[in-house]
Formats: structure tokens, sequence, C-alpha cells
């Protein structure tokens, strides 16, 4: 890993303003991003845990976990539109 552990912390956290993203690092580089639905409530959005930090080893793979992260907050939202149940709704 290119970065300090507070360092990748902060480039991640940071990536999800103005939500707010927990991030935390265990000692063996087993990672837990937890993204809440905003800055004031504890209402959970997204909780990824297990991932291996030691891949995080440049700014693309950085970047592509962030853009994972993301897609899965997306997909929470557009996928109870594709739902039979919905589906029969509309």
């Amino acid at each position: 890993m290119f970065l300090s552990a507070l360092e990748l912390r902060n480039i991640i956290e940071s990536s999800f303003l103005p939500k707010r993203c927990q991030c935390t690092l265990s000692p063996d580089l087993s990672m837990t991003v937890k993204v809440y639905a905003d800055g004031d409530t504890d209402q959970l959005e997204l909780m990824r845990t297990g991932i291996n930090a030691q891949r995080l080893t440049g700014c693309r793979e950085i970047n592509n976990l962030i853009a994972e992260l993301r897609t899965e907050i997306q997909h929470q939202y557009i996928a109870p539109v594709h739902s039979p149940a919905m589906r029969r709704a509309l």
C-alpha cells in the first residue's frame, strides 16, 4: 500500500461527501466501509466488509473501489423498481 491508512481513509470517506462515510482498517488490512444516508442520521445506506486494502496500491484501484461502492448504493434504489410487484403497479 503506497498510502498510509489515514490517507486512504480520508480519500474514501471524502469521496462520498456530503454523505457521511466511515472507513475502518483492521491490523490485517481488512477494510470496512459504511456509508450513511446523510450526515445527520445513523441510517446505514451501505456497509461493505472484508475489503482487502492490500490491493489498493494505486489511484486506479482506489477509484475502482469507490465506483463499485457508489454502484452498489445506486442499485439499492433502482432494484425495487424492477421487482415484479412494482412492475404490476406501473
